[in-house]
Formats: C-alpha cells, structure tokens, sequence
C-alpha cells in the first residue's frame, strides 16, 4: 500500500478548491495554516470522543494539504520557507491528532489484554513515534546525501515509493477507524504500520547507501 503514488491522480479533483484560493489572494501558507487549525479541531473534537466528526476535520486538513503545493504553483509563490513550513504543519497535525486519541480516554490495548490503563497511552506514544520518524528519515537523507534537486518546488524524493505505510495510509485508518467507531484498532494499526514502514525505509537505506 502506498497512496502516495497516486497523488497526482487526485490532485486533478482538487484543482478547482486550489483555483478558489487563489483567485481570491489567499497564500500557500495561509492554507498550510488552515490545515494545521483543523487538525487541531481533529485533536480536540478526537479528545472529546467526537470522531465522526473529528474525522470530518482531518479530511478538510488533509485536503488542504494537498491544496498548498497547487496554489503556490497557481499563484507562482514557491518558497522554501513553504516546503519547510508545510512539513512542520504536516509533523504537528500526526501529533496532535493521535494524541487526542491518547487523552480521549478510549481503550486501546486494554480492551484486549489485562493491562493497567497507562499501556493505552504507551500504544499511542508508540503511534506517534512512528509516525514522526517514518517521516523524519526523509530530511535525514536529503541532509546527509545532499539531495537538491526540486520537483514542482519540493525537493524530489527518493523515498517516495519506498515504505508502504505513510501519511496518507495514516489518514485513511483514521478515517476508517473514526467512522466505524473502531478507532482503538486504527491506532494499534497506525502503531504497528509506521514502525514497520520506517524500518523497511532504512533497510532500503542501508543496501542503497552502505
């Protein structure tokens, strides 16, 4: 599973909320901002135990994160402060919205085995680990290999095929989960997923670079 490479076949659907943007001045950043607010209201509408309609504010933000890069295109104001940006709105809406779950006070693990309620959270801490770090590994490597090189104002990627669970995967358990009324198991897969995604990037990592 990697949704990531089918991202410009939705884009082209998304064209027409990018064109709305832009005609009416808002910013590439003002967009990622936007993101970064509804996530937020994820996180708390989550925290809550609202997830239906926590789930309603992470597809606009995921939406509006796919939005950014087309109207900075649109609008020719592609900066690196605007890559760099949309990855740190991107890092704290992963955060933020599993650690509403977190402090949501649904059972996760515990609902499964005997365990004090602490190892719900731990579950949760591991989700958001992995979900940070199978990104982190991308500035990493762009870091250290010197990987310069931009594609539509975005440094190309040599890991965007690599690692068969990511942001979007992330998104669509989410989703799934928020909407079936399963959420404990989303996060357990989230935990499980991303690890193991991050650990195939560095395996791939590790026969490409040693």
């Amino acid at each position: 599973m990697n949704i990531t490479a089918l991202r410009p076949r939705f884009m082209r659907y998304l064209d027409p909320v990018a064109t709305f943007f832009s005609r009416h001045g808002v910013t590439p950043n003002q967009v990622s901002l936007l993101a970064l607010l509804f996530g937020i209201l994820c996180a708390y509408l989550f925290s809550r135990q609202m997830f239906p309609a926590g789930c309603a504010a992470l597809f606009l933000s995921a939406v509006l994160d796919l939005v950014d890069g087309s109207v900075a295109r649109q609008t020719d104001h592609q900066t690196r402060f605007g890559a760099v940006f949309d990855w740190i709105v991107d890092k704290y809406v992963d955060a933020l919205v599993l650690l509403g779950i977190g402090i949501s006070g649904v059972a996760i693990l515990t609902r499964i085995f005997p365990l004090p309620p602490l190892a719900d959270f731990a579950i949760v801490a591991v989700a958001i680990t992995g979900s940070l770090m199978n990104t982190f590994i991308k500035p990493v490597v762009y870091a250290e290999i010197g990987f310069q090189e931009r594609v539509q104002g975005k440094i190309e990627d040599p890991l965007e095929g690599v690692g068969f669970f990511g942001r979007p995967e992330t998104f669509l358990v989410l989703l799934l989960g928020g909407l079936s009324g399963f959420i404990w198991v989303s996060v357990i897969v989230i935990a499980m997923c991303t690890n193991l995604s991050a650990l195939q990037r560095i395996i791939y990592l590790y026969k490409r670079l040693s």
